[in-house]
């Protein structure tokens, strides 16, 4: 079973689904924007990659400037409590697999927590070609 927290409206998003796709698994897709996890699923998936609610902090995002939330010393707490209420705030894409969680920025991160290998050559949508016509990995 792989799970992808996804936005669709993100080219990052749409390529890790794509790669997940071409290694012949049909993952469960949650739009994390309209079903965001609960603060407990959020805080296990942090565990799961071993990162703080600062580093999975989306501080590009106006609400986060509008916030404070770029501000150091702003607690792991206040980040998370942020991130309920403005799942925008949540970096992405998170994929759950059998081998681990990973937030696949770039996107050919999730090769390596993918339990089959691709099924074929596969482009991004920029047109980087990271996996050959035999399944390998490129990049």
């Amino acid at each position: 079973m792989i799970t992808i927290y996804h936005n669709p409206a993100c080219g990052t998003s749409r390529n890790t689904l794509a790669l997940i796709r071409n290694a012949g698994a049909e993952p469960q897709v949650i739009e994390y924007l309209k079903t965001p996890p609960s603060r407990a699923a959020l805080v296990e998936l942090l565990a799961g990659m071993g990162m703080t609610a600062r580093q999975l902090l989306r501080g590009k995002e106006k609400i986060a400037e509008a916030l404070g939330l770029n501000d150091p010393a702003v607690a792991d707490g206040i980040l998370l409590d942020a991130m309920m209420v403005h799942p925008i705030l949540i970096n992405r894409p998170i994929v759950v697999t059998p081998l681990g969680v990973k937030l696949c920025r770039p996107s050919e991160l999730v090769l390596d927590i993918l339990p089959d290998p691709q099924r074929g050559a596969f482009v991004k949508e920029d047109g980087e070609q990271v996996i050959d016509a035999n399944g390998k990995r490129l990049v």
